[in-house]
């Protein structure tokens, strides 16, 4: 069976950001800093395991990618470029009205879809992605299980959440908040997951992690890649063997 995972209260908070999702010095502008950081992670991911070329433009041709907690596409559409047949899911309807719409005026063919990973077919996709989106989902096990169960055989898990540390929650929910550079109410620090805590649901599933790695502050460029997990971090599993 396949589980709900949508948390309501969560989806109508990021539903209502959804026009000011594609502002790079909007509600959203902490996540423009974070994407270059996630693709340059997951470029390297996927050229490691589908041995590709790393000066080849579009890694992904021929290949089915699925991002989950899409928002307004602002992975989507880099997936979509590097020659993926994208798929987008997004708890908010809002955030997919506008995925749609950008897409479009980008010349971008991505399907997208408002609602539950039930509705899509397992086993399907060769890329799933999910970025800052297990912390907001009413059952972590049975997220990343229905994430799991979307993965081909040969298929490879990217998955980003915060840490849950003394850092992360002066930093990331109470600096952050007060100043403004996140919307207020977008994280629950309790729901944040450790790395072993996340690494357990994704054996549980059945994938086994073959990659982790810190995204932390850079001075130069507001993330990096690397260093102390304390706030941020990535995770890639695949199916073992």
């Amino acid at each position: 069976m396949s589980a709900a995972t949508i948390n309501p209260n969560e989806a109508a908070h990021f539903g209502a950001l959804a026009a000011d999702w594609w502002d790079p010095h909007g509600s959203s502008a902490m996540l423009h800093k974070l994407n270059p950081v996630r693709l340059s992670y997951i470029r390297s991911q996927i050229d490691a395991h589908w041995h590709g070329d790393t000066r080849e433009r579009r890694p992904l041709v021929g290949k089915y990618a699925l991002d989950v907690g899409c928002g307004a596409g602002l992975l989507a559409e880099p997936l979509a470029r590097m020659g993926a047949d994208v798929t987008g899911v997004d708890a908010a309807p809002e955030n997919i009205a506008v995925a749609r719409a950008h897409a479009a005026g980008q010349g971008l063919a991505i399907t997208y879809h408002a609602g539950e990973l039930a509705a899509l077919a397992p086993g399907t996709f060769d890329l799933v992605t999910s970025m800052e989106v297990v912390e907001h989902v009413t059952d972590p096990a049975a997220f990343i299980g229905e994430l799991a169960a979307r993965l081909t055989p040969g298929g490879l898990m990217i998955l980003s959440t915060p840490n849950r540390t003394v850092a992360s929650k002066l930093l990331l929910v109470e600096a952050a908040e007060r100043i403004g550079a996140v919307p207020r109410g977008t994280h629950d620090w309790d729901q944040f997951l450790k790395p072993e805590e996340l690494t357990k649901l994704v054996e549980d599933a059945g994938l086994e992690v073959i990659d982790r790695t810190g995204l932390s502050p850079s001075a130069a460029k507001g993330f990096k890649l690397g260093g102390s997990e304390a706030l941020n971090y990535l995770v890639t599993a695949r199916w073992p063997g």
